[in-house]
């Protein structure tokens, strides 16, 4: 079997992620962001993990993902389900895990053209 890179254009995929940043497509972020294949958002700062609010998850619903992937740092972390409760009923998969596992599992579902969004706390 002939395996080859896939030529993904200009959708937006992790290249990169250490202790306080990542990197999209080469360009380095130090603070929270949240990836689409077509577009990086920086206008979502949540300053803690422990200071979420509902308002923090309700942004994605204008995004209408189908898999929301939450990287919470260099620990797996999980927000209670009161506060992404309205992503829930609206169908949509909200899946916590550390940011490096985070950006793996964005990489593989964007590159299968999967409605994925990535919300990565730095």
């Amino acid at each position: 079997m002939k395996l080859q890179l896939t030529r993904l254009g200009d959708t937006r995929m992790f290249t990169a992620h250490g202790q306080g940043h990542v990197a999209v497509n080469g360009v380095r972020y130090d603070s929270s962001i949240v990836v689409q294949a077509d577009e990086v958002h920086s206008d979502w700062n949540p300053a803690d993990f422990d200071d979420l609010t509902e308002a923090d998850f309700e942004y994605f619903l204008k995004l209408k993902p189908e898999v929301l992937l939450f990287g919470t740092g260099t620990t797996q972390r999980f927000a209670h389900p009161k506060l992404y409760r309205m992503l829930t009923e609206a169908r949509i998969a909200v899946e916590f895990m550390d940011t490096p596992a985070a950006c793996r599992t964005y990489n593989i579902l964007v590159a299968e053209d999967r409605n994925v969004v990535a919300a990565i706390l730095v």
